[in-house]
């Protein structure tokens, strides 16, 4: 029996568009990902982070910003 991990995905809303982001490292933490990714996408920088939900055999983690929202 070979026993495998899920394949994490990162992914966020913007622009009414999901944009799904590869994992950079599978040692890195989600929040380590976070981090990472923030550099390119700065509304990432106060993002929360949700998850993980399984969806066809992957660990998916959703970043959720919290800038600009109202409410």
């Amino acid at each position: 029996m070979e026993v495998t991990g899920f394949t994490r995905v990162f992914k966020f809303k913007k622009n009414k568009e999901i944009t799904e982001l590869n994992d950079p490292n599978p040692e890195l933490s989600p929040e380590q990902v976070l981090t990472f990714y923030s550099s390119s996408h700065p509304e990432l920088t106060t993002a929360t982070i949700d998850g993980p939900k399984i969806e066809n055999d992957k660990a998916v983690y959703e970043f959720t910003a919290t800038v600009g929202t109202k409410g």
